[in-house]
């Protein structure tokens, strides 16, 4: 992003959703990026990813401390996690970016109606 001041708000907005949310920072950041980033698709996701890594561990930090959730409890969907993550990691490159595209926009779509039901 070249206009450091949206690069600023981009990732204030992102790290405001996960913070409220427990998560969906990457639903925030993922399209004011693909706006004004100027990265290919590939350099996007990426980026995402190590952008939302750090701003997950900060939100994630606030959460236990408060007393938010008890450790023993996040553990299990943490291994999970570690395990997609990894698996993700292996098929990045591998899955075309128009398949990623749609995934992304079936997921949204998935969650927007969840969250309304």
């Amino acid at each position: 992003m070249e206009n450091k001041w949206a690069a600023r708000l981009a990732g204030g907005a992102a790290g405001l959703a996960n913070g409220c949310f427990g998560g969906g920072g990457g639903m925030v950041f993922l399209p004011i990026l693909s706006r004004w980033g100027g990265l290919s698709q590939r350099k996007l996701y990426a980026t995402c990813v190590g952008v939302i890594f750090p701003v997950c561990l900060v939100s994630a930090g606030v959460y236990l401390v408060r007393g938010g959730v008890p450790l023993s409890q996040a553990v299990p969907y943490l291994a999970g996690g570690l395990v997609g993550g990894f698996l993700g990691g292996k098929l990045y490159g591998r899955v075309s970016t128009k398949l990623l595209k749609w995934l992304f926009a079936a997921f949204l779509f998935y969650a927007g109606v969840k969250y309304l039901l």
